[in-house]
C-alpha cells in the first residue's frame, strides 16, 4: 500500500502568472473544453466592442484562420501599453499579464460608461491560454509590437513612429491544446455571436473573414436600427402586430451601501402566430440564462396584460389569470440594456442579477405597456384575444394530459385492465417476448402456438390509426393504442411543447425484452405491420433505437412433398425450393393467414427462438417506413403523383389490370 503523503505546512502552494489560467481555465472561461475556448475569444472581442461603442471606431475585423487561429482588429484610440507612471510599470504588463487590471474600474465611466469586459481578466487570460499570442497596438503616433508564448513574453515591447491618424488594436492568437481539450470553433459560432453583437451595438460594422482552402470568405453584419430592425427580420411577414419600441434610462442602486449606477433600457416587441422568441442582453452580452431581465419581462407583461384583459371584460366568468407561458406562446422580444456597473453572474457573462435592474425594468415595462394598451388598442386586443387563445388551448390540453396519464400510467395487473391481453408467467424482464397480432384469429393461434413461459399476446383489434398525422388528443383517444403501450408499460415520448410531460418516459419500465410485430404475410398484413411501426416511431422511438422491436416474418408458403414440408416466406424463396424438386409433383399451399395455421407450424416457423427469423427493426427502417408511408397515404398528393409517375413502372408486374 502507498505510503500518504504528509499534509503539513509545506503542502500548500500557490499559482503565480500564467499558472493561473493554463492550469484553472474553467474558472475563467467555465470550463476547459471548446465552450471554454470560444469564451476566450469573446474576451478579446468584447474590448473591441467596447471601444467602438465609445465612439472610437465603427469597424470591427475578425478573422478566423485554416491553423485554428484568430484574429480580432479595431480601430479605436488603441490600448494603452507604454510606461504607467502611477503603477510604475509598463501598461502591457498589466494589461496582458496582469489579472484584474485594466481602465474599467472607476465607477464614474471617465473611460468607458457601459462596458462589456468589467473584470481586467479577459485579455490577459486569453493570452495565458493561448499557444502564441501577438499584438500591434498603434496610438499616439507609435506602433507597438508584443509576442508572447505561453503566457510568457518573448522579445519585450518593440515601438516605433507610424501614422499618427492610424490608431486601434490588433491582436492575432492561436489557442493552446494544453489548456483547452478542442480548439477548432466552428465559422458557425463566429457568425453567431458578430451577428448578435451587431444587433444590440447598431450603427457599427462587424466584418467576418474565414479562411477556406487558402481563400477569405467575407460576411458583414451591421444593423443601422439596432434591435427593431433585428425583431422585423426574425417575425417577416408572420407579424400581426406592429413592432413596439420602448427606452428609458433609470438610476439606483441594489442596496444602500452599494454605488448608484445608471441603467438604460430598450426593448422592441411584436406578436406573431408563428414564432415565440425571446432574448435578453446586457452590456452586448447574450444572457443565455436570462436572470433578472428574465424575471422582469415575466412580472411585467403578466400584470400589465392581466389588468388590461380584466379591464375590459375578455375573461369568462370565473376564469383563471394569464401566465406567461400564454403570452410567450405568441411574443417576438428582444431587449437590450446597459448599466455602468453590471452584476454578472460569472465571468462568462451569461446571466445578470441585480435588484435594482429587476425592480426597474419590471416598472418599465408596466408602465410602458399601459401606455401601449391606450395608443394602440386595435393592436393590444389582437395580442390579447391570441393570448387568450394560448391560455385555453394550454388548459384544455392539460385537462387532457391529466386523463392520458391516468390511461397510461400506474402500477396494475394489466391482464385485468386490458382485454383480450394474454400475459406470460415469468417476472423476469430479460426473458419475456411480447407479439403483437392482428385480430382474434391470429390470437387464437398464436396462443396455443406459444411458449407461455415467456411469450405475451397483444392482439390487435380493428385498423389501427395513422400516427404519422393525427394529432395527439385523437391518437390517445385510440383504445387500441392506449390499450398498446400500457401492455408495453414505458410509457410514451411526445414531441409536442404543450405535451412534452404527457407521461414521462421510462426505459426501466418496459415489461419486455423483444416487442415482436407479428402480421400476415399479404398485403393487409404489411399495411397492419407499418402503421404498428409507424406508432412505435412516433411515440417510442427509444424502443426502436435501443433495439427492442422485432418483425416476425411468417411464411407465405407451405411446400409438401411426401412426408417433409418446406416453408417459403417470399416469392423468390418458393422458386429456390422448386428448383432443387425437379420431376416431382408437390403440394404448395398458400398461407391464408396466422389464424388458419396449426400449432405446431406456428410454433416452428414464428414462435420457436431456435427456428423463427426475427427482423430487429433499426432506427433507419422505422424512419424509411415513416418516409413511404407519409408519401404513399398522407396528405402530399402532389408529391406522392410525383412518386408513382417516377417510379410506378418499376410495379407494373404486380398490378391487376384484368
Amino acid at each position: 500500500m502507498a505510503r500518504k503523503k504528509a499534509y503539513d505546512n509545506t503542502s500548500i502552494s500557490m499559482l503565480k502568472d500564467e499558472e493561473r489560467v493554463r492550469k484553472r481555465p474553467a474558472v475563467i472561461f467555465g470550463s476547459d473544453d471548446l465552450e471554454g475556448c470560444k469564451h476566450a475569444v469573446f474576451e478579446i472581442l468584447s474590448n473591441a466592442i467596447d471601444e467602438a461603442r465609445e465612439g472610437y471606431g465603427d469597424l470591427i475585423v475578425v478573422t478566423r484562420y485554416e491553423d485554428l487561429s484568430v484574429d480580432v482588429e479595431d480601430f479605436g484610440r488603441g490600448c494603452p501599453v507604454d510606461w504607467n507612471e502611477k503603477e510604475k510599470r509598463y501598461n502591457w504588463e498589466l494589461v496582458f499579464c496582469e489579472m484584474y487590471a485594466g481602465g474599467k474600474y472607476d465607477a464614474g465611466g471617465s473611460n468607458y460608461e457601459f462596458s462589456l469586459g468589467l473584470n481586467g481578466l479577459g485579455t490577459c487570460a486569453t493570452q495565458y491560454a493561448s499557444e502564441y499570442f501577438d499584438a500591434v497596438i498603434r496610438r499616439d503616433g507609435h506602433k507597438y509590437s508584443l509576442h508572447f508564448e505561453k503566457g510568457r513574453n518573448v522579445g519585450g515591447l518593440k515601438k516605433e513612429a507610424t501614422d499618427r491618424k492610424k490608431t486601434g488594436s490588433y491582436f492575432h492568437w492561436k489557442p493552446d491544446r494544453e489548456v483547452f481539450t478542442e480548439i477548432d470553433i466552428p465559422a458557425e459560432y463566429f457568425q453567431d455571436v458578430i451577428r448578435r453583437q451587431a444587433v444590440v451595438n447598431q450603427g457599427i460594422t462587424f466584418r467576418f473573414r474565414n479562411q477556406v482552402a487558402g481563400k477569405f470568405e467575407v460576411t458583414e453584419y451591421c444593423y443601422e436600427h439596432g434591435i427593431t430592425q433585428y425583431l422585423e427580420e426574425l417575425t417577416g411577414d408572420d407579424a400581426f402586430t406592429m413592432p413596439a419600441y420602448f427606452e428609458a434610462e433609470r438610476r439606483g442602486r441594489d442596496s444602500e451601501n452599494r454605488p448608484e449606477m445608471k441603467l438604460k433600457i430598450t426593448a422592441a416587441f411584436c406578436f406573431s402566430k408563428r414564432l415565440s422568441h425571446v432574448e435578453y442582453y446586457h452590456n452586448s452580452s447574450w444572457l443565455e440564462h436570462g436572470g433578472s431581465p428574465d424575471k422582469a419581462v415575466r412580472s411585467g407583461f403578466v400584470s400589465a396584460f392581466d389588468k388590461y384583459i380584466r379591464e375590459t371584460g375578455k375573461y369568462t366568468k370565473n376564469e383563471s389569470k394569464v401566465l406567461f407561458q400564454d403570452i410567450q406562446d405568441s411574443l417576438v422580444l428582444v431587449t437590450n440594456c446597459f448599466s455602468t456597473l453590471a452584476s454578472f453572474e460569472n465571468q462568462t457573462k451569461k446571466s445578470v442579477n441585480s435588484r435594482f435592474i429587476q425592480e426597474a425594468m419590471t416598472a418599465f415595462f408596466r408602465e410602458n405597456l399601459q401606455v401601449w394598451f391606450l395608443e394602440n388598442k386595435g393592436e393590444a386586443d389582437r395580442a390579447v384575444d391570441q393570448i387568450l387563445v394560448n391560455k385555453r388551448s394550454r388548459e384544455t390540453a392539460e385537462k387532457a394530459k391529466i386523463s392520458i396519464k391516468k390511461k397510461l400510467s400506474g402500477s396494475m395487473d394489466i391482464s385485468n385492465r386490458v382485454q383480450k391481453f394474454v400475459d406470460c408467467r415469468s417476472r423476469d424482464v430479460a426473458q419475456r417476448e411480447l407479439y403483437i397480432v392482428e385480430g382474434d384469429s391470429a390470437l387464437g393461434s398464436v396462443k396455443l402456438s406459444r411458449d407461455a413461459e415467456f411469450q405475451g399476446i397483444m392482439p390487435v383489434r380493428g385498423k389501427i390509426l395513422n400516427c404519422l398525422k393525427a394529432d395527439y388528443d385523437r391518437i390517445f383517444k385510440s383504445e387500441i393504442i392506449t390499450d398498446l403501450l400500457k401492455v408495453i408499460g414505458c410509457g410514451v415520448e411526445v414531441s409536442s411543447k404543450r405535451g412534452k410531460d404527457l407521461t414521462a418516459f421510462d426505459l426501466g419500465n418496459l415489461r419486455w425484452n423483444k416487442v415482436v410485430i407479428c402480421t400476415d404475410a399479404d398485403e393487409d398484413g404489411f399495411q397492419i405491420r407499418t402503421l404498428i411501426l409507424t406508432m412505435l416511431y412516433r411515440l417510442t422511438p427509444t424502443l426502436i433505437q435501443e433495439g427492442y422491436v422485432y418483425i416476425a416474418e411468417t411464411p407465405l408458403f407451405e411446400i409438401i412433398y411426401k412426408d417433409k414440408t418446406w416453408f417459403a416466406y417470399n416469392e423468390a424463396e418458393k422458386v429456390q425450393i422448386l428448383k432443387g424438386m425437379e420431376g416431382k409433383k408437390p403440394v404448395i399451399q398458400r398461407s391464408k393467414g396466422l389464424g388458419e395455421n396449426d400449432p405446431e407450424m406456428m410454433w416452428m416457423t414464428t414462435m420457436n427462438p431456435a427456428t423463427r427469423r426475427l427482423i430487429k427493426v433499426m432506427p433507419e427502417d422505422a424512419e424509411r417506413t415513416a418516409w413511404y408511408f407519409d408519401m404513399l397515404l398522407g396528405n402530399g398528393l402532389s408529391a406522392r403523383k410525383d412518386f408513382i409517375a417516377e417510379n410506378g413502372q418499376r410495379y407494373l408486374e404486380l398490378a391487376d389490370l384484368s
